[in-house]
């Protein structure tokens, strides 16, 4: 009997998945990552790794105390949309597409000679908006204060960083002798897409939340994920559910909603559905056709998924909104780096129309960030539903410094054939 077939009995503390929801994201929650440059250095953790917290594999596989009726909190399982807690910061990393070894980038995830581990190569996000499955924390009581704070099925905290597993992930304290922890994000989705391959019972990776080791030259980083034994989904349409004798994929599980009484099964997820038919396909949201998980569009996340940019004479501050400008402008200015910048500014002037292929100019633009208190500036892109907008709609004044610096960001986003805010809005151009 597989962990899987043992949970089955017992009582899920969250509850039971909506089909209907599921047309939001089903498919996205496959212990999230992207590719990278094959080119670079694999990293190597200078310490060995801690897993989860308590660092007990019989803690976790015990029954009492997984977070689902389908396994440990390792297992990665979706149950609705809510339990998707989303998050602003950084860094993070992902590892959505990771498993194969094949192609042009090394996506591998090995595993360990007992199997009980996979070292997942994965794509490092110096910053932005990310997503946490509430029934995936590796750390036992930041789950419970994250349930605490959100209910079991993650409700409560639709606002990003509301959840306390949001701090712990930027501020780097939810596992010791971790660098950086998987996530969930979009970052990579305009050019990787998503889909959904239904795998039987196997071992897969679980990634969610999982350690990671620090980044090498070529944006890439190692995670170490723990392996579950259950059905699962790769985050690809059309893809072999076996890769090897020694690889996995890096997955997750979002078992269908039971059958009524007399009703056949319902068929498999599709999580494509979770995308509007046209998303993702370019950087820069302008139409926000796409939602987030949850409802409404998630400020800052990249593509069709985000919010629209500002639109001159257009975005607005709502009325009884709540939001104060000086306060919204007093975060920019607190939050410099050593040359005097204004990071907030910076990273509003490249996070938003970013790509794979420019994620070191977001790691220059926006280093640092998700140490800084933006809460302010995250209520206002909320409550205007656009995405690096607030210092535009708030009127915020750019220093000298950080006016250069964004003029260069600007022009470096050109040169890597990024179409920067500047270009489309006419704003955060900055001044050569």
């Amino acid at each position: 009997m597989t962990r899987f077939e043992m949970g089955r009995t017992h009582r899920p503390r969250g509850s039971r998945f909506n089909f209907g929801l599921l047309c939001l994201i089903a498919g996205l929650m496959f212990a999230a990552g992207c590719g990278g440059d094959k080119s670079g250095t694999t990293p190597r953790a200078t310490t060995t790794p801690v897993h989860y917290v308590p660092n007990s594999a019989a803690f976790w596989d015990n029954p009492a105390n997984w977070t689902t009726s389908y396994g440990p909190a390792y297992a990665d399982i979706l149950l609705q949309p809510s339990n998707f807690v989303p998050c602003r910061g950084g860094p993070f990393a992902l590892c959505y597409y990771s498993g194969p070894s094949s192609g042009t980038e090394d996506l591998s995830c090995k595993l360990t000679p007992d199997g009980k581990f996979a070292n997942c190569q994965c794509f490092d996000i110096p910053y932005g908006a990310y997503y946490v499955d509430i029934n995936a924390i590796l750390n036992d009581s930041i789950y419970q204060s994250t349930v605490a704070q959100c209910g079991a099925d993650g409700s409560a905290c639709a606002t990003p960083n509301s959840a306390p597993v949001c701090q712990s992930v930027n501020q780097g304290t939810l596992m010791p002798n971790a660098k950086l922890f998987s996530t969930f994000s979009f970052d990579c989705a305009p050019t990787n897409g998503i889909g959904q391959t239904n795998c039987a019972a196997a071992p897969y990776a679980g990634c969610m939340t999982a350690p990671c080791s620090a980044p090498d030259s070529a944006g890439m980083t190692q995670c170490s994920c723990p392996v579950f034994d259950g059905p699962y989904q790769v985050g690809q349409n059309n893809q072999a559910c076996m890769l090897g004798t020694d690889l996995v994929w890096s997955a997750a599980y979002a078992p269908p909603p039971p059958p009524a009484a007399g009703v056949a099964a319902p068929p498999p997820i599709d999580p494509t559905l979770s995308l509007s038919s046209d998303a993702p396909t370019a950087p820069g949201n302008t139409s926000g056709t796409a939602p987030s998980p949850g409802s409404g569009c998630m400020p800052d996340a990249p593509g069709s998924a985000g919010c629209p940019l500002y639109v001159p004479g257009s975005t607005t501050i709502p009325p009884n909104s709540g939001v104060n400008c000086q306060t919204v402008c007093a975060e920019y200015s607190a939050c410099t780096q050593k040359s005097g910048v204004q990071t907030g500014l910076t990273c509003d002037a490249t996070l938003c129309t970013d790509q794979c292929n420019d994620r070191n100019l977001v790691g220059k633009a926006c280093a640092g960030l998700g140490k800084c208190d933006v809460s302010e500036i995250i209520k206002l892109e909320v409550a205007a539903q656009c995405s690096c907008c607030a210092s535009q709609l708030c009127g915020c004044p750019i220093n000298s410094k950080t006016d250069s610096e964004i003029a260069t960001l600007v022009q470096d986003q050109r040169n890597a054939g990024v179409k920067p805010q500047c270009d489309i809005n006419g704003t955060l151009c900055g001044t050569p």
